[in-house]
């Protein structure tokens, strides 16, 4: 018969086992989910310029306190582009680079038989097969859950299918079912329904909205905000209001010469501004446009609540962007036609695991570097068709940037059309249009002259508008003779790129 001492001890090793065991699977538990896969969350709206935000525009009047608080717990991208367009639909082609990873030149279009890209037939430049290695799909193979909602139409249509869950349409409207609350709806409908069903599974969300793309009806009450009007009357010019936005630092009331693209819808047919560029237009389509962009930063707010109450936020990477930037009054442009920094340039954020907080870095991402970050990110297998760069190094604090030249394209319009180069601080833009009625050569140091103010800009009643005076050395230098070596360097830049993207096109004086 054991002794009660013997006991005891027998009791007190069973305790310190079950205790042992006990501990052993609460941290197992702990590692699992540590280890669960992270999500993503992708942020797309359309046509917005990173100088509408505070985050690269502190002078901005918008309101975005969501994105603000995504800036300031994430990274901000000071050098993020979209690499261009062959069609006035911008964001056809940079819709099927996102998607694809794939440069301009090697990518279809939405229609089968467009001559937009002279390279879509050739299978070793576009493959055949390319829709199967898109984001969805890929992200499909690797186990995730995915689900889009977005604008329909000047997209890519057979990577949108991809999608387990499509819930796209085009939402431009003034009110919560004809507006960015519609979008917020799908994907807040969706997380609800993986947390009644305690789905497990990795999630991909493509979150895309309509706005702030025209026709830019915003609520009654953020347009009241921003002193606009849903401007419809092309015989009367909107009201005078203080409270819509000032006028951008580079405005001007007409571009110094034709942009290459006649009849151009973007620049003569959009509601509420038409061929107008005077400045009670502008700032009420500013104005309009601010009423868009922050109802989108309060229907994200919706969704980021929404991803925190499930415990599901510090597991998601979280990326935000348009599809191209915008003009409306900078330059004397309303579209996205251009290559200038507000037009080709995209706001970019960041947030997730690993990601440094607070930080921002150029970057020198196109769009058609997220797949490659995003397989990076989660330890996914990038398709074989990928030819973007993983800017995981860049969000990550070990580098700043993932390349050094960045090349840019538009000739949706007359050819050969619009080249940008920029390599550090210098840009050179080309036009080539018209049948060789216009040809231009701009060249900038966008360190002295970012807003790549031109000489009218700095005429007096231009000034007087606007309030800022740019200095004597803010103008195009391209016919400098102090900066001729400089631009010598910039063309001979501009041509081995697009020899080494296949650009089917030359310019007046390019020769092989």
């Amino acid at each position: 018969m054991l002794n009660n001492s013997l006991l005891f001890r027998h009791a007190s090793r069973l305790i310190l086992l079950s205790m042992i065991i006990s501990f052993t699977a609460q941290v197992s538990m702990a590692a699992e989910k540590t280890a669960k896969r992270p999500n993503i969350l992708f942020i797309l709206v359309d046509d917005q310029s990173p100088f509408d935000l505070k985050v690269y525009n502190p002078s901005s009047k918008l309101q975005t306190p969501n994105l603000d608080k995504l800036a300031a717990e994430g990274m901000v991208l000071d050098a993020a582009y979209h690499m261009g367009a062959w069609v006035g639909a911008v964001c056809t082609p940079s819709r099927h680079m996102i998607m694809s990873g794939r440069t301009v030149w090697h990518i279809p279009d939405r229609r089968k038989n467009s001559k937009n890209n002279p390279n879509t037939a050739d299978p070793t430049r576009v493959p055949p097969d390319l829709a199967e290695n898109t984001m969805a799909a890929v992200f499909n193979r690797a186990g995730y859950d995915t689900m889009r909602t977005c604008k329909k139409g000047n997209s890519y249509n057979a990577a949108n299918a991809q999608f387990t869950v499509v819930k796209d349409a085009t939402k431009r409207g003034g009110t919560d079912e004809t507006g960015s609350p519609w979008h917020a709806r799908q994907v807040l409908e969706y997380l609800a329904q993986r947390d009644e069903t305690r789905d497990e599974d990795p999630f991909l969300i493509y979150f895309g909205f309509s706005h702030p793309h025209d026709t830019r009806d915003g609520t009654p009450e953020l347009l009241a905000k921003y002193g606009a009007t849903n401007h419809t009357d092309k015989n009367k010019l909107p009201a005078v209001n203080p409270k819509q936005p000032q006028l951008p630092v580079n405005y001007l009331p007409e571009h110094p010469f034709h942009h290459g693209h006649p009849n151009l819808r973007d620049e003569v047919a959009v509601s509420g501004v038409w061929k107008n560029r005077d400045e009670q237009t502008i700032r009420n389509e500013l104005g309009r446009e601010f009423a868009c962009n922050e109802n989108i930063d309060i229907q994200i707010g919706r969704v980021l609540k929404k991803l925190e109450e499930m415990g599901e936020l510090d597991n998601t990477y979280i990326f935000y962007t348009a599809d191209h930037g915008m003009a409306i009054g900078r330059h004397g442009l309303q579209g996205k036609q251009n290559l200038y920094e507000h037009t080709w340039r995209v706001p970019f954020i960041a947030k997730g695991p690993g990601i440094l907080a607070g930080k921002r870095a150029p970057g020198n991402i196109y769009l058609l570097d997220i797949l490659a970050t995003m397989c990076d990110l989660t330890g996914v297998a990038p398709p074989s068709s990928n030819e973007g760069l993983s800017f995981k190094p860049i969000l990550t604090g070990e580098q700043q940037t993932i390349r050094d030249v960045l090349y840019g394209v538009y000739c949706g319009g007359t050819k050969p059309g619009m080249r940008s180069v920029r390599k550090g601080d210098w840009k050179l833009i080309k036009y080539d249009v018209l049948d060789g009625k216009v040809r231009e050569t701009q060249l900038f140091n966008l360190a002295e002259n970012p807003h790549e103010f031109l000489s009218e800009h700095h005429a007096p009643q231009i000034v007087k508008q606007v309030g800022t005076k740019p200095t004597p050395k803010q103008i195009n230098l391209a016919s400098d003779p102090a900066y001729k070596e400089k631009l010598a360097e910039m063309e001979a830049l501009l041509l081995q790129q697009m020899t080494a993207l296949h650009d089917p096109h030359r310019l007046w004086n390019q020769s092989e």
